[in-house]
């Protein structure tokens, strides 16, 4: 009798006894901080949407997002950056140049201000798969696959399922959210940048995955903190007399398919940057030295690893019409590093 009252004592002991602290999360990969670019983009829809921005882990359970949100139903314009690439890097002469024209950058509207949405939620980690579940009015939850880089200083996620995104990518640390890399060291990146997108235009998506990126054609401006430059000489698809050049074109007389391209910083204390490209051919139909119709704005993320190093972006497209058109927007999500 003795024992079995010993017995149930002892189980009344483990029912009753006080819980010691919760046991820490798993973070994704064992990173605390990624940069993240998602996309809801259907070939059938005129509300399309991009964000960008950044997730961060803790090891609680929680996770925070700071998101920029593009948005085909509140369409907005591109913004000047502030930003003109000085005579290092560009030129003020027309015609055929090895340098870019001298022109203030722009960016996607809002990017060089704060984001536009702060949200929190729980996650949990299961094998290689992450599950993060938003607490929003909505339901909003997020599936993403977790591989580590060879060398452990990166992970990376791949959108498993989203209640609302159709696509997304992303790349995670220990790095802080404010640590960056001046253009500098991104035009002395040792690597090989190969960019993979998604995008949608006139009602269709295309994909394209394991493009070059060709940084080492970019120039350094005397800024060399600040921007990169690039004229690419010709294009075999775009910059077409029937892409709008009708008289400067490819196919043309005049036969001018090259682009101008311009990478530059947005802020010193988080790693927004910014790509902005157009066909010079568009700039000549109009008389201008600057295009200002519908050019390529895609805000960057950089993508940081363990060491502070620079491994490349995600990023996003959000280039709204000029003439109000949502048929011909311009809207991505893509990715440009050497871990894929």
């Amino acid at each position: 009798m003795r024992a079995a009252v010993a017995v149930l004592s002892f189980v009344l002991a483990i029912i009753v006894a006080p819980s010691g602290p919760a046991a820490a999360a798993q973070l994704p990969g064992g990173k605390a901080t990624y940069v993240v670019s998602q996309g809801h983009l259907k070939a059938a829809s005129n509300e399309n949407w991009v964000r960008l921005g950044s997730y961060r882990f803790a090891a609680n359970g929680t996770v925070s997002a700071a998101l920029y949100l593009w948005w085909q139903r509140h369409p907005v314009a591109r913004q000047r950056t502030g930003l003109v690439p000085d005579s290092g890097c560009t030129t003020k002469a027309g015609g055929a140049q090895s340098r870019p024209r001298m022109c203030e950058v722009l960016t996607a509207g809002g990017f060089t201000g704060a984001p536009d949405e702060s949200r929190t939620g729980t996650y949990t980690v299961s094998g290689n798969v992450l599950t993060i579940r938003w607490k929003i009015a909505q339901t909003w939850t997020e599936q993403w696959y977790v591989r580590s880089s060879p060398d452990g200083k990166l992970a990376r996620l791949d959108l498993k399922s989203s209640t609302l995104a159709t696509h997304g990518y992303g790349y995670g640390s220990n790095a802080a959210v404010g640590t960056r890399r001046a253009m500098s060291s991104v035009k002395a990146f040792p690597g090989s940048l190969r960019q993979d997108l998604t995008s949608w235009a006139g009602g269709k998506i295309t994909t394209a995955g394991n493009q070059p990126f060709g940084l080492s054609a970019f120039r350094a401006c005397s800024t060399t903190t600040t921007c990169l430059t690039y004229l690419q000489p010709s294009s075999n698809s775009a910059c077409q007399k029937e892409g709008g050049c009708p008289n400067y074109g490819g196919g043309t007389r005049a036969n001018i398919s090259s682009i101008q391209y311009y990478l530059t910083k947005i802020s010193n204390s988080d790693r927004r940057d910014t790509l902005w490209h157009w066909c010079t051919c568009l700039a000549m139909e109009r008389k201008e030295f600057c295009y200002t119709g519908n050019s390529h704005v895609k805000p960057l993320m950089q993508i940081i690893d363990d060491s502070g190093a620079f491994r490349g972006w995600v990023g996003a497209e959000a280039s709204f019409s000029t003439g109000g058109s949502r048929a011909q927007d311009m809207m991505a999500v893509l990715r440009i590093t050497d871990f894929h």
